[in-house]
């Protein structure tokens, strides 16, 4: 079909059948189900049934049918289902569209005549005005109303009509209007519909939908609508001037209100919009009707459609315009509510403006329009901080030369903050609290803190257009202002030649500083930026990171950018001069690296890139904190002279070397510890890669390092951290308020590595005040304050108690100034107790997140060597940190620490699927081990803990099995299957033996699945514990273990034969045994029942098992005990115990029985209903009077004959209103009649129990 087929989506209600004529029934059942289909909710089968029924139309030529067919569609638009009335519309347009023969004409009056107004009923008018609203779709959606003008016309007229309706309609007859004027040809608007719509149009300053009617006229017929005729209409030849303004605001604001809830912006708003800058009026359109019109009100709709109307002007205005706009008043009320918008229950409309200048940077490709929207925004500040983000997403969009501009233009505003060019704004809270020029130095700071991390964040965004150059003019510049000042401007150093206006502070410098190595971190996994070249998409197939387009490392390239300034102090002088023994540090360490480029020339390796990117690294942090990485500097170029000599010497000569010194992998491990003490993410995630590559090499004595730093036995205090606020008293100040100031966006992207401490010191802080409050007075300042007041004679005694004026002046001062010395000496004491206390619990926290570092060590070492002999070295060590972990301190970064080491452990260790398959010459070792573990493991305290063990213990039996073969079950591999055995024996029999266990069955029962060999040897000891096990728990969960064993085919294969029957035999007795122990009224208990459900379960697996497979077990006696457990146990009618005993019992050939006293109750029901009295009689103010009643016996005589009387009868009426008298009685379930209505028989029940019993009385005693 050539008309697409949309609906409009209104929700559906409850189907109403259509009445369908017998004669078409008759004839076609497939025609009528098409009319059935489209009153159905589905949008799909609507749609579909309108492609059918049109291709049926189509096929089967019948005018008879058509005429059917238009008939029910006309009758469908007013369908009481809403959702079935856009599928009849749509079905009739499409009809209307298929056949041309059908006039048009002819439709319109069948329409209006089916709903009319007039006639239809009261309750149904909502309905007609759907209907002919939906009609007049239809007509419309038949793409011919363009070619018959008078039916436009009565459309037109139909739909005006229908817009005085907006409580039920709103404004979806003036939309129609709008929809058909857009279609229509200017010569039927102007022969015919002008003169329709004259009022209309004359009337647009009433409301805005007759406002768009007009300008949606104009812009379909601008030669119809010429000036002199809107003069004739309107009083005037354009629709914006100065006269028109207050009309034009007061509609605005109507439509504002209209879309109050939608939160939208009416199209009335833009059309006008557009219509100022068509008629050159935008400058008053903007400064009178929005900026003095609509901003006056209080904020609220209106001042949101001028927000969106703002956003949705940017791709129609120009450069001029623009810069205009984003500087006006308009967006300086938006800046005060995106402040003002910022906590949780307010409206936000920030997002949607996102979105706006989103879609225009994405539209819009010319550099000027798009710099002037991204510098207006940018320039919207509050006190010097812009309202937008500093990581703004909309910046991906920018073309690269309006991208370039962006950020001269920051760099410009960081150098030279002009105050003056922005729109900034204050809340009354800050007006008060600052002025003048605490208040510009403040604004200068918060400026230049918002601009640092918007430029390195247009860099680690991966999405904007970038290029290289840019790339690095940015970190440049970052670490320029970082670390260095200029002196003098050369061309060399383009960052000399911009002149700082204000001075940087040590607070705008801590900014730079983490942002440039935040910036590093990202550079070093930045994909490789340029053209589609050979080169880059060489780089790229192999997906390395941090280099450029012909594969330097980034951080070189910044090396080699700091060599530069270091070498030309005349013109940049750095912040901290570096000493001659530093100086002398970052030569050699440019010297190693060029030697190791040269290396990686020849053949690159991974060991090469890892001493590559681990001096330069230490190189780089040379700037922030170089007395602590000299050392550093000096152990990495040793270690790699040894690693470069140890690939040149002879086996001989290396192992002589080796027992004297360290190797080289050792030294590296232990820089790389040293490294990870820094407070940086970038030296963490270096750490990690280098580790990475040096695994193959890493030693015994390399990993017992790092296990060394994470054993909580040795001394934390050995463990040196480097802190940056250690240093200076001063830069701790300095930091922890730079750090405090900086906003979510900042945070985030200097990590908790770098800026975590001060708000552990603040939750300290609060913490220690709470405990002083409570905290008891020193014995020894009472002390000392007594006799401070005996050395004064001012301490009252018994017997001057009396005498208050003892002490002259003179003496009252002594007294005043010896307390005050006291009292500053004991707050001395005091604050040292509190500096110590604060000192060691930072210390605490800093060697945790080292230990959290060095974590990740552990991770990388054991995914890429999970198959090395030295990951064994890892279990015992990451068991006692997780068995100490949680013992200690429960708060949050300890959990993390140990949740951390425990995922490592278990799920990257135990259940690697890549493990050690060859244990070599230490089996002993690992059996000894393996002993150690279990032995232990029975002694804890805690299950968790102790799951961690017994999956140690697991690993190792699986690592020393080794490799596995499927077709070999008893296959155990290294593993001394009786020493293992007896192990696990003993565990289990602990665990059945005592009463408070840190075993499960759950562990148990693993080990049977993973080794059905060890599960051949222990099964045994579990059948014994089914009646030795110390507690009726035990013996419960002795039978969950053998249920498993006898359920593993491994197990059956390796038993098979005598062996397994004389197990069945010894399960069978054993559960003889435990059933036949019980006695009447012991298994009330939940945990008696739970155990005769498992016991059971094991019966019915045994039974169905011997009885399938034939085998010569003896269940006679089983079946007896099972018998008598009915004189035991009281069955209910369900439950899992019931359900268990009986389906065991089934298979002995025992059903369940079947309840007989419902049968019983059916055969007296008719006796018991009459005897007994019923009891719970209604208050006399509930009864109902004046009714005539039955009495008992008629009561029963309804019920026996009920079944006779057909449905509504007076009989079956009284006999449902006895229902709930005879329930308490449970009359059998089949004499139940039908049900009469319920209102029915609410009445007669409240009618017939009050007279009850003097019907009984007058009946003569009808109960005897």
């Amino acid at each position: 079909m050539s008309v697409e087929m949309v609906e409009l989506p209104i929700e559906p209600a409850e189907p109403v059948n259509p009445v369908r004529p017998a004669g078409i029934l008759q004839q076609n059942r497939v025609f009528l189900d098409f009319f059935w289909d489209l009153a159905k909710p589905d949008q799909e089968t609507r749609l579909k049934a309108i492609e059918n029924l049109i291709q049926y139309l189509k096929t089967s030529n019948k005018p008879d049918e058509l005429e059917y067919a238009i008939k029910r569609l006309v009758e469908g638009l007013a369908h009481t289902r809403e959702a079935s009335r856009p599928g009849f519309s749509l079905a009739l347009g499409q009809v209307l569209h298929a056949f041309e023969e059908i006039p048009l004409q002819t439709i319109l009056e069948r329409i209006k005549e089916k709903h009319n107004l007039q006639k239809v009923k009261k309750k149904l008018i909502r309905n007609a005005m759907f209907g002919n609203f939906f009609g007049v779709l239809a007509l419309h959606q038949s793409s011919r109303l363009s070619k018959e003008p008078q039916v436009v016309l009565g459309c037109v007229q139909l739909l005006q009509s229908l817009s005085q309706h907006r409580e039920h309609l709103k404004d979806l007859p003036s939309k129609t209007m709008m929809d058909i004027l857009t279609e229509i040809p200017e010569e039927v608007f102007e022969e015919v519909l002008l003169g329709a719509l004259q009022t209309d149009l004359a009337s647009a300053f009433s409301t805005p939908e007759q406002m768009q009617l007009l300008l949606v006229a104009l812009q379909r017929f601008p030669q119809t609508l010429k000036p002199k005729k809107l003069k004739k209409l309107l009083g005037s030849s354009t629709i914006i001037n100065a006269d028109n303004i207050p009309k034009l605001t007061e509609v605005l604001k109507m439509a504002a209100q209209s879309v109050k809830k939608e939160c939208i912006l009416p199209s009335v708003a833009l059309d006008l919009l557009k219509l100022s800058l068509k008629e050159d009026s935008f400058q008053l359109f903007w400064t009178k009707a929005i900026i003095n019109g609509m901003l006056k009100d209080q904020p609220g709709p209106t001042h949101y459609l001028c927000f969106r109307l703002l956003g949705s002007a940017l791709p129609f205005l120009s450069v001029a315009q623009l810069k205009e706009v984003l500087s006006g008043e308009v967006m300086r009320l938006y800046g005060e509510h995106v402040v003002s918008a910022q906590k949780l229950d307010r409206f936000k409309l920030a997002p949607e403006m996102d979105a706006y200048v989103s879609d225009f940077l994405q539209g819009c490709k010319d550099p000027d329009r798009q710099l002037a929207v991204m510098v207006g925004f940018s320039s919207l500040t509050n006190q010097g901080y812009p309202v937008v983000p500093s990581v703004w997403r909309v910046v991906q969009h920018l073309q690269p030369a309006a991208l370039q501009c962006y950020v001269e233009w920051m760099k410009t505003m960081f150098l030279q903050p002009q105050l003056e060019n922005l729109l900034d704004f204050s809340t009354r809270k800050q007006k008060d609290s600052q002025e003048g020029r605490e208040q510009k130095e403040s604004s200068i700071f918060r400026l230049r803190k918002w601009i640092v991390p918007r430029l390195t964040s247009i860099v680690e965004n991966h999405q904007v257009k970038k290029e290289e150059d840019l790339v690095m003019d940015v970190a440049r510049f970052v670490f320029f202002h970082a670390f260095f000042n200029a002196k003098k401007a050369t061309p060399d150093i383009p960052e000399t030649e911009g002149k700082l206006s204000v001075q940087l502070d040590q607070k705008t410098r801590a900014i730079l500083v983490n942002s440039f190595f935040g910036l590093l971190h990202s550079m070093h996994h930045m994909p490789v930026i340029g053209d589609s070249t050979a080169e880059v998409a060489t780089i790229s197939q192999r997906r390395v990171l941090g280099v450029t387009a012909d594969g330097t490392m980034w951080i070189y390239c910044l090396v080699q950018y700091a060599q530069v300034l270091l070498n030309q102090p005349k013109y940049a002088q750095s912040t901290q001069p570096f000493s001659p023994e530093q100086r002398q540090a970052w030569d050699s360490m440019l010297e190693s690296v060029a030697s190791l480029i040269k290396r990686a020339k020849k053949g690159p390796t991974a060991e090469t890139n890892a001493f590559q990117q681990v001096f330069l690294l230490v190189g780089m942090h040379l700037f922030k904190a170089p007395e602590e990485l000299v050392d550093i500097m000096k152990d990495l170029q040793n270690c790699m002279e040894k690693a470069q000599e140890k690939k040149v010497k002879k086996k001989k000569k290396q192992q002589e070397e080796e027992e004297e010194e360290p190797g080289w992998a050792e030294v590296m491990v232990d820089i790389l510890l040293s490294l990870l003490s820094q407070p940086s993410r970038h030296i963490r995630q270096v750490c990690k890669t280098v580790f990475s590559s040096i695994c193959p090499h890493v030693t015994a004595t390399a990993l017992t390092a790092i296990l060394d730093v994470l054993d909580p036995d040795k001394d934390e205090s050995a463990v040196v951290v480097t802190d940056d606020n250690d240093s200076d008293k001063t830069k701790t100040k300095e930091k922890k308020t730079s750090e405090e100031g900086q906003d979510e966006e900042m945070e985030e992207s200097d990590g908790t590595d770098d800026d975590s401490d001060e708000e552990d010191d603040e939750a300290m802080e609060e913490e220690e005040e709470e405990e002083e409050e409570e905290e008891e007075v020193d014995q020894s300042f009472r002390l000392e304050m007594m006799k401070v007041l005996q050395k004064q004679n001012a301490l009252a005694t018994e017997e001057d108690a009396s005498d208050d004026d003892d002490l002259d002046d003179e003496a009252m001062m002594k007294l005043d100034n010896s307390l005050s010395m006291l009292f500053s000496e004991q707050k001395k004491k005091t604050q040292a107790k509190k500096d110590e206390k604060t000192r060691l619990q930072k210390e605490k926290t800093l060697v945790r997140e080292f230990k959290i570092k060095v974590l990740d060590l552990v991770e990388v070492f054991v995914a890429r060597q999970a198959s090395s002999p030295l990951v064994l070295g890892l279990v015992e060590p990451l068991l006692t940190v997780i068995d100490r972990g949680m013992s200690s301190d429960s708060d949050q970064q300890e959990q993390d620490f140990l949740r951390r080491a425990a995922d490592i452990f278990r799920n990257q260790l135990c259940r690697s699927k890549v493990y050690c398959r060859t244990a070599g010459d230490r089996q002993g070792e690992l059996h000894d081990l393996l002993e150690k573990l279990m032995v232990k493991a029975q002694k804890l305290a805690d299950s968790s803990v102790c799951l961690y063990y017994f999956s140690a213990s697991l690993y190792l039996v699986k690592v020393l099995r080794g490799a596995v073969f499927v077709v070999q079950l008893w296959f155990m591999g290294n593993v001394d299957v009786d020493r293992v055995s007896t192990i696990f024996k003993e565990a289990l029999c602990s665990f059945m033996s005592r009463r408070k266990s840190p075993l499960t069955a759950q562990m148990f029962s693993d080990l049977f699945t993973r080794f059905p060999v060890l599960c051949v040897n222990l099964v045994d000891t579990a059948v014994q514990h089914i009646t030795a096990g110390v507690r009726e728990h035990q013996q419960n969960q002795a039978c969950v273990l053998v249920l498993r064993a006898l359920q593993s085919r491994e197990v059956q294969q390796m038993l098979s034969g005598t062996k397994w029957t004389e197990l069945c035999q010894k399960v069978v007795g054993q559960l003889t045994a435990s059933l036949s122990q019980k006695q009447a009224g012991q298994t009330e208990s939940k945990v008696v029942q739970e155990k005769v459900v498992k016991a059971l379960e094991v019966c019915q697996f045994l039974v169905k098992h011997v009885h399938q497979q034939k085998l010569s077990v003896d269940l006679e006696p089983l079946r007896t005990v099972l018998q008598s457990l009915t004189n035991v146990i009281t069955f209910r009618k369900t439950g899992q115990l019931e359900d268990t005993y009986w389906a065991v019992m089934k298979h002995f050939g025992v059903n369940k029985p079947k309840a007989e006293k419902m049968k019983k109750s059916n055969e007296e029901a008719g006796q018991l209903s009459i005897p007994k009295k019923k009891k719970g009689f209604l208050p006399e103010t509930k009864k109902r009077k004046n009714r005539k009643k039955q009495s008992p016996l008629e009561l029963a005589a309804d019920i026996s004959t009920s079944t006779d009387k057909p449905v509504g009868e007076k009989g079956q009426v009284k006999k449902k209103n006895n229902k709930n008298k005879t329930k308490r009685k449970q009359p059998g379930d089949g004499e139940t009649p039908s049900q009469p209505s319920s209102a029915k028989k609410i009445r007669t029940q409240s009618e017939s129990k009050p007279a009850k019993k003097k019907k009984q009385k007058k009946e003569g005693g009808g109960d005897k």
